[in-house]
């Protein structure tokens, strides 16, 4: 039952080229720091990532794309990663954009073992084209299917060795729906503890859906875009 791996390099030792793999974050917030400077190590290619976004270029994701380890990415906008943006445009690099509700409902989907569903969003746009359509009700809907992955690296606050993990605040953002889709979720928690520490009513991601997890290092937490409150409340 102990799921404790050692390093991040042990963590992603069965990732292999051509690998799909779900990122979890929201720009710079909650994503899985360590794993990914893991598999940068690696250099295993041929990658695709379900990601929100990919950050920024030299940190997370982009640290990826800089290595050229990433064929696809399927997100739902390009960002502030300029480097992401010059791939799309040369050619280097696939995308897939999906709306954001859309992207959450599909790795919902998938985790939950939902064949698809029906949405407005998108309908009449290039999101739609080559895909099933259906009026409900007077209004027109498009058929979108699950995303799944072969693995999903997720970021969470505290975890125990049997893999429960409790995210914290806005971090928590797409981690808790990936870890459900991936079919090898790999976690990593700023603090391992003994798993009697933890509220079971708090857990947000129970251990079943996890199969790895270690304490990380060493956390940057970039801030992706600064504001500063000026001149008092």
């Amino acid at each position: 039952m102990n799921k404790v791996v050692a390093t991040p390099a042990e963590a992603v030792r069965n990732i292999q080229d051509g690998a799909t793999i779900m990122m979890g974050g929201f720009g710079l917030c909650g994503i899985p720091e360590n794993l990914i400077a893991a598999l940068r190590k690696t250099g295993v290619r041929d990658l695709t990532v379900m990601s929100n976004n990919a950050g920024v270029d030299d940190f997370g994701i982009g640290l990826l794309l800089q290595t050229r380890q990433v064929k696809k990415m399927i997100s739902t906008y390009v960002g502030e990663n300029k480097l992401f943006e010059q791939l799309v445009l040369s050619g280097e690099l696939e995308i897939e954009l999906v709306p954001q509700g859309t992207f959450a409902e599909r790795i919902r989907a998938g985790g939950a073992g939902i064949a698809g569903f029906f949405t407005p969003t998108g309908y009449g746009t290039l999101i739609s084209e080559g895909k099933e359509t259906r009026e409900i009700d007077g209004r027109m809907y498009v058929l979108e299917k699950p995303l799944k992955a072969d693995f999903a690296l997720v970021k969470a606050w505290k975890g125990d060795n049997w893999g429960n993990l409790v995210y914290r605040k806005t971090a928590r953002n797409f981690n808790p729906m990936m870890a459900t889709a991936g079919k090898v979720t790999i976690a990593e928690v700023e603090e391992l503890v003994d798993r009697a520490a933890l509220d079971p009513d708090s857990i947000h991601t129970p251990g079943i859906y996890v199969q790895h997890i270690l304490e990380g290092k060493a956390y940057e937490k970039r801030i992706e875009q600064l504001a500063v409150l000026k001149g008092g409340a």
